[in-house]
């Protein structure tokens, strides 16, 4: 059966109006003549080509010089070709923005922290003069926080080190925490690097931009966290504690930086603020990578049962540096994997322990999208006390192709909205 779960709906009606009204805030700067370095990250983050464009625009019509720079670590196979590449997968490049991709990946130290770590910042932003961040703001996968997890800090900590800091970081976070780390280093960048400014995005349950924050470099320890706050009690979960199986169509670092994000599966990450919404999952089947994610398939050792398909879209050189860069070697193991859906859900049938009639199976399209989930019969009988769910397509029998993969003609997710 096909069912509609109600999520948090604050969707912006006008993007790019919104946008360009909180950049009012950066009014009084001059901008006349400063080069600027406009850092964007590797994330899938709804309508960003849009938001490039329009702080792109802004800046030009204030008189600066606006360059993008990514800031992404080590993503993209941790070369300026690849990180390249993965901003063009996302509408951004310098032919629809018409400015310049600066992606050197050099850096220079800028100091260490109260704990000893050496910073490390990209010569590129620091020869700018200003730096404004893109980001979203959104909990973590590998690790949990009340405060802090993606968004400005962790991209001044991350992002804007690029290999060198990125490694750095993430080495000092085994020992001392991803926390500590993320809020040490940010503090150091945001002293050191000349006019830096952010743009904080959210999304609502729905993976639609929803609120636009425009924060100055010195506010960003102070008004993040009202932020990130917001995006815990946004953020969708799946509809049911119980699940035998979940079926996951696609994984990928355009969906979460450990390819499927773990506050939604429960797995790799303590998960407090979570806690009641968790989900208890007994065995997940990952069916195929996205094409934005460039072969990174980070993620597919979250899986217990993984496709044929999915282990040949992955590109071992680009996932390993990744994986490597962020010390989670485990992301990127290849699990058990057979060439049909059939194979794969017996497997993971025979994993969770469960005769097919009665197995309580999810699949969703990816962790991002929770809008529409397809369920097992079994779950029925739960239906009449949900407010929150809608049932679209009645229970029927699940049928395969004859090659073994769900049926096109038949699969229930085949054409609903990715959101």
């Amino acid at each position: 059966m096909l069912l509609a779960q109600r999520l948090v709906d604050q969707a912006l009606a006008d993007p790019a109006a919104e946008v360009a009204a909180r950049l009012a805030a950066l009014d009084h700067d001059d901008w006349r003549g400063r080069t600027v370095a406009v850092g964007l990250g590797s994330r899938g983050i709804d309508r960003i080509a849009l938001v490039a464009a329009t702080v792109v625009d802004w800046l030009r019509a204030r008189g600066a010089s606006p360059f993008i720079m990514p800031a992404m670590g080590s993503h993209g196979g941790g070369t300026a070709a690849g990180q390249t590449e993965l901003l063009a997968s996302y509408g951004i490049t310098e032919e629809r923005l018409g400015v310049p991709i600066r992606a050197d990946m050099q850096t220079e130290p800028i100091g260490t922290t109260e704990s000893g770590m050496p910073v490390h910042v990209s010569r590129v932003a620091l020869a700018a003069d200003a730096v404004l961040l893109v980001n979203r703001v959104k909990p973590h996968t590998d690790f949990s926080s009340a405060t802090v997890g993606s968004g400005l800090r962790k991209m001044c900590a991350i992002g804007l080190g690029k290999v060198q800091g990125a490694a750095a970081s993430h080495l000092a976070a085994s020992r001392i925490g991803h926390e500590r780390v993320i809020v040490e280093v940010a503090r150091v960048v945001t002293a050191r690097l000349p006019r830096l400014c952010g743009i904080a995005l959210l999304e609502d349950g729905s993976h639609r931009l929803a609120r636009v924050a425009v924060l100055r470099g010195e506010a960003f320890e102070a008004e993040e966290p009202a932020l990130f706050d917001l995006a815990w009690q946004w953020m969708p979960a799946l509809p049911f504690r119980d699940v035998d199986v979940l079926i996951v169509d696609e994984i990928g670092k355009d969906i979460s930086g450990a390819g499927m994000d773990t506050n939604i599966i429960g797995r790799g990450v303590d998960l407090l603020p979570m806690a009641n919404r968790r989900s208890q999952i007994r065995a997940i089947y990952a069916r195929s990578l996205t094409p934005a994610s460039h072969g990174n398939a980070v993620g597919i050792g979250l899986a217990d049962i993984v496709s044929s398909t999915l282990v040949s879209q992955m590109d071992p050189a680009i996932s390993y540096t990744n994986a490597l860069s962020a010390m989670t070697p485990a992301t990127v193991r290849v699990s058990i994997h057979f060439p049909s859906d059939e194979a794969c859900l017996r497997a993971a049938l025979r994993v969770a322990g469960v005769e097919p009639e009665a197995a309580r199976i999810l699949r969703i399209r990816s962790t991002l999208h929770l809008a529409q989930i397809v369920a097992s019969e079994a779950y029925a009988g739960a239906l009449d006390a949900r407010r929150d769910l809608r049932l679209l397509v009645p229970p029927a029998p699940w049928t395969l192709a004859p090659d073994g993969n769900f049926d096109p003609a038949t699969d229930l997710l085949a054409g609903t909205p990715a959101a």
